[in-house]
């Protein structure tokens, strides 16, 4: 026992054999299992759009009636030639305009005649389904009741 450097009970108390140098495992290359891809994989994203909508409501607007000097939102009735209604309109820039205006325009949301003008556009995700124009409401009549029956029916028909 005094061969060995430490006296601990069970170190090195038989004698092993050495070990057998194996080689590393072949690395295979990575094969995928079915049909391989004839063409990258499509996927079915939204598609995006721009559009403008009322700063009171958020109605959406056609580009005819916002672009107009004496247009009005046809929900709520405001008017859309407004600095609150325009893509220049900040609250923290000089006059809350990024352009160059000679005088501030008080209040602001209140039909004006600003050269600058511009409506403000969005840009928004495509949320429409394919089967039909707009989406549930945008008839613009009586849409809480028309629109939650078709949700409804919709839901109704997930559990059929």
């Amino acid at each position: 026992m005094s061969d060995r450097k430490y006296r601990q009970h069970g170190y090195q108390d038989e004698p092993r054999q050495p070990r057998r140098e194996q080689s590393a495992p072949v690395k295979r290359e990575y094969t995928p299992r079915g049909q391989p891809p004839i063409a990258p994989k499509t996927f079915s994203m939204p598609g995006f759009r721009e559009v403008v909508k009322c700063v009171r409501c958020g109605y959406e607007l056609t580009v005819a009636t916002a672009w107009s000097a004496d247009g009005t939102c046809k929900r709520c009735g405001s008017f859309l030639h407004t600095c609150a209604q325009c893509a220049n309109f900040d609250t923290s820039a000089a006059f809350e305009c990024h352009k160059p205006v000679p005088a501030r325009i008080s209040p602001k949301d209140v039909q004006n005649l600003c050269v600058e003008f511009e409506p403000r556009t969005t840009v928004e995700r495509e949320t429409t389904s394919a089967g039909g124009p707009g989406g549930a409401g945008a008839s613009g009549g009586s849409s809480a009741t028309g629109g939650s029956s078709r949700a409804r029916q919709a839901f109704d028909d997930l559990f059929k």
